[in-house]
């Protein structure tokens, strides 16, 4: 029988042919921002919503905008509604919304609560677009065939205003991403024309560093903003605006950091209120309404606010980091830029933008003067035009005629065939002449424009201004200077007090406070099991296991939860993950890491380790080879200071 032969492809050969045309057609065409602030979907969406006529009309049903965007954007209904609810003023998501909107659109927010249906919802563009929009008719852009050939859609939007650093954008392509944060708009227009009028400028007196439209504050570093602005890389911390309200003993939470939810907040709270982390909390409720958002903690009497947020700061998404990657495409390639480089590219758009504005009036304006010129050669003679037109038998020759008569071109004759009669008048033809005059001017003027930066820079800087002053707004959030933060130590977050620790034969820990034991000592043991250890030191000390695989384990005291003597405790391979098979064989408490250790082993040797070799600058859970491996364990000590040991052979030949 004959074999069939198997065709092999190089996997570098697959890659080349199938997965690298995708991975750049996401790079290209989905995830990265272009240098107008914008991701294909966003444009596609914005600019059907220009054609339908929605900057100046009145609103209509969203699912009027998705279905109509479908001309221009092939995936699902629900994937552009999602895109459309992210840009309305609703959603909360930008500094400026692009969409004005009327209905629910949920929240950035909140991660629990979902728009309503396009049916339901109604949207217009707002006032700001008219700035994305501007000239956009007079070919200032490109504009490409849509997927099926059918109509005509922008490449980029001819922004009048740097909108790549105004709104908040992230995308993960294929190897690379995206994210980001969004600017003052104000500070934005203030730091552009600072930078046009001086390369060298320092644009952190202009824009010290991001605003976002959910609020909070900023950690500000100087330094490290100024290397992000530099790079286009780097990271920063947000955290929330709180206050305390004193009448009711709670911490009202009214702005939360742009990357986090109400939901992910609370959630995580409750989580260290049920592992006993968190203590001071009697209750977490969100309490957001009409009034803004609000996240109210109950707290228990005596509790100091100020250095329990510190620790939610720590341990919660009050507190967390925005990291910016200022990856866009710039001429179809994607390229990691700092702000200053991101301003060049921007206004080298622009210029070119406004360049071909004024092409695109000057060819028109030198259409109609061509047209006008026309007139004048007739307001010499006019009633001989008229008899020409009269006296010509033929329609088709009139045109020919006129051409011959007063010397222009087809175009001029047939403007001038076309003059209605009521227009014959000598006022008229000279009006029309004296528009001609300002034609000149304007097209000497455009033309100058045209051809000087300076002039292209001063009108770009005008406009700047105007948008600054119409739509600019007070930033949101906040910026506290890293440096004045207070930031309590662990042991200032934690309370301290003395208790004893209980290890078991069942490998059960107890860990019982001082005051606690003195109400009831009588220790409850699961069935066969009894105390191996007992163990006095504090809510700050570390708890030390030692396992029969020579793994020495790691547990912070607070961490574990306060039990009663009539309690079991808790069962250590539920509070960490031990390898199979793996027990604890011996506990230490200690705070100062003073002592020794002494293992003994089956050979009948002995080793001393000092304690301070298992202390660690970092917080490790697990330690490996925490003694030797080379015989098996016979019996494990903590001796505080040296001490006599008495070693006995049994009958059989093994060591106690």
């Amino acid at each position: 029988m004959k074999k069939s032969h198997e065709v092999i492809q190089p996997i570098t050969e697959t890659l080349e042919v199938n997965y690298m045309p995708y991975a750049m057609s996401v790079i290209v065409s989905r995830a990265i921002p272009e240098i107008d602030g914008f991701k294909p979907a966003h444009r596609k969406l914005l600019y059907t919503m220009y054609k339908m006529n929605l900057l100046k009309g009145q609103k209509t049903k969203s699912a009027n905008v998705v279905g109509t965007t479908m001309k221009l954007n092939p995936h699902g209904d629900q994937a552009i509604y999602e895109t459309l609810v992210r840009l309305t003023r609703g959603h909360d998501a930008l500094l400026h919304a692009y969409i004005d909107s009327k209905g629910n659109f949920g929240k950035v927010t909140s991660r629990d609560m979902r728009f309503a249906a396009s049916r339901y919802t109604e949207v217009k563009l707002d006032g700001i677009c008219e700035e994305l929009f501007k000239d956009i008719d007079k070919e200032t852009v490109d504009f490409v065939d849509n997927y099926d050939g059918k109509m005509k859609e922008p490449t980029l939007l001819p922004t009048t205003f740097p909108n790549v650093l105004v709104n908040s954008n992230k995308g993960i392509a294929v190897g690379m991403a995206s994210s980001m944060p969004s600017f003052n708009l104000r500070e934005i227009c203030a730091a552009t024309i600072a930078y046009m009028e001086n390369p060298e400028v320092d644009l952190l007196t202009h824009m010290p560093a991001p605003d976002f439209s959910t609020g909070g504050l900023l950690l500000h570093d100087p330094s490290a903003m100024a290397e992000i602005y530099e790079s286009g890389v780097g990271g920063f911390r947000i955290r929330a605006r709180h206050t305390f309200n004193t009448k009711h003993n709670a911490i009202e939470i009214t702005e939360i950091p742009y990357t986090t939810t109400v939901e992910a907040i609370i959630d995580k709270v409750i989580d260290h209120i049920k592992s006993g982390k968190i203590k001071d909390i009697i209750d977490v409720r969100d309490e957001t309404g009409l009034m803004g958002l609000k996240i109210t903690l109950d707290l228990k009497k005596g509790t100091d606010p100020e250095k329990l947020m510190t620790r939610l700061f720590q341990m919660t998404p009050l507190e967390e980091s925005f990291s910016c990657n200022f990856n866009l495409l710039v001429s179809g390639r994607p390229k990691v830029l700092g702000i200053k480089k991101i301003l060049t590219e921007w206004l080298r758009f622009r210029v070119d933008c406004i360049q071909r504005q004024l092409r695109f009036d000057i060819q028109r304006m030198g259409e109609k003067l061509h047209l006008l010129k026309a007139l004048d050669a007739v307001l010499l003679d006019i009633d001989k035009a008229i008899l020409i037109i009269r006296q010509t038998e033929l329609e088709k020759q009139v045109i020919p005629n006129l051409i011959q008569a007063f010397d222009i071109d087809h175009i001029q004759a047939e403007f001038v065939a076309d003059i209605k009669l009521r227009n014959l008048n000598r006022e008229y033809l000279l009006n029309r002449i004296k528009e001609m005059t300002h034609l000149e001017k304007e097209i000497d003027q455009n033309r100058k424009v045209h051809d000087s930066q300076a002039k292209i820079y001063s009108r770009i800087k005008h406009e700047l201004e105007l948008i600054a002053k119409q739509f600019g707004k007070e930033r949101k959030t906040e910026l506290v200077h890293k440096a004045t933060v207070i930031v309590h130590t662990e042991h200032q977050l934690v309370e301290d007090y003395n208790l004893k620790v209980y290890f078991t034969d069942h490998n059960y820990l107890k860990k019982i406070s001082l005051v606690s034991l003195r109400s009831s000592n009588n220790q409850k043991l699961k069935d066969d099991d009894f105390i191996l250890q007992e163990i006095e030191g504090t809510n700050l000390s570390d708890v030390i296991l030692f396992s029969n695989k020579q793994n020495a384990y790691k547990i912070k005291a607070y961490e574990l939860e306060d039990h009663k003597a009539s309690d079991f405790g808790s069962y250590i391979p539920n509070i960490i993950d031990l390898e199979p098979e793996e027990r604890i064989l011996y506990t230490v408490v200690s705070t100062d890491y003073k002592g020794f250790m002494v293992f003994a082993y089956d050979n009948g040797k002995l080793s001393k380790i000092p304690l301070s070799q298992y202390a660690t600058k970092t917080n490790r859970k697990r330690l490996i080879k925490a003694y030797s491996d080379q015989s098996p364990i016979v019996r494990i000590l903590f001796a505080n200071e040296d001490i006599d040991l008495v070693l006995t052979r049994t009958a059989d030949g093994h060591d106690k």
